[in-house]
């Protein structure tokens, strides 16, 4: 059976993150791909000039309707933005009793502007962390949860991973790639089971959305794996591939942080625009 998943997230109109970039990723992984629209943004691959939350009932009202008549079989949470949306977000996931849920906690875009409001850490620490069945952190995000300095080295992120799977996530990915080094390693940790995943370092400037687009990856292929590490995995191979060709893309004024290539394994290698 083709999975249903539901990105909750806000909207990037340059396609390179948020909602457009997880609906890119579920239909590259086979899943087909839904939407409750909880930000919007005035964004590029440079910058983010601008945000306007989606009031609280509204975000609620889209989940209620889609879920009363759409099967869901795992949703990826990206940009909430508010305490007031984290708080209709959770409430009504649990009221559906949904499964499958992998949290991204975005807080600040890649051009470093802040997409999450300090004041709603707390409300998504209490109330989404506890209910993720996957929990995505970058390092400075792991920061922020936890209220402490960024890891500096794999064995602090070892640490750090086992503090977050004490906040309540059944799996913690959290991603090293802010760490300096050739290397990129990721520690997943179940609280029984830790793995690192350690990848080569992909030369590209064209990084924009790669947290969207693993959190997307992972919640497209849980439903088809029994265990969810295996999940990980792939989804993590399949970002992987999406970095070492997204610079057959041209997006963007060359500047900024361009996309990765979701669909790197669909459509034919790019030609010349010229």
């Amino acid at each position: 059976m083709i999975p249903n998943v539901l990105a909750i997230a806000g909207v990037d109109p340059s396609g390179g993150a948020g909602i457009l970039a997880d609906l890119k990723a579920f239909s590259a992984l086979g899943a087909y791909g839904t939407g409750v629209v909880a930000a919007l943004t005035a964004q590029n691959t440079r910058r983010v000039d601008a945000v306007q939350m989606v009031a609280p009932s509204f975000v609620a009202a889209q989940i209620d309707t889609l879920l009363a008549d759409v099967r869901i079989d795992a949703v990826k949470i990206g940009m909430l933005g508010s305490p007031q949306v984290v708080e209709a977000v959770a409430g009504r996931l649990a009221a559906h009793g949904v499964r499958r849920i992998v949290l991204d906690p975005v807080m600040v875009a890649k051009s470093g502007d802040r997409l999450l409001a300090a004041e709603a850490v707390d409300a998504l620490r209490r109330l989404l962390v506890p209910m993720a069945s996957v929990l995505t952190p970058n390092l400075p995000e792991a920061a922020d949860l936890l209220g402490e300095a960024e890891a500096g080295d794999v064995a602090a992120m070892r640490s750090m991973a086992r503090r977050l799977r004490a906040l309540g996530p059944a799996i913690v990915v959290l991603k090293g790639g802010h760490l300096p080094g050739d290397t990129c390693t990721d520690i997943v940790e179940d609280g029984s089971r830790r793995i690192e995943l350690a990848s080569r370092r992909i030369a590209t400037r064209n990084t924009h959305g790669t947290g969207c687009t693993l959190s997307a990856a992972i919640a497209a292929l849980l439903p088809r794996h029994a265990d969810p590490f295996d999940a990980i995995r792939e989804a993590r191979a399949y970002l992987a591939a999406a970095l070492a060709a997204a610079d057959e893309l041209r997006v963007g004024s060359g500047d900024g942080h361009g996309p990765v290539h979701h669909f790197h394994a669909l459509w034919p290698a790019s030609r010349s625009a010229d």
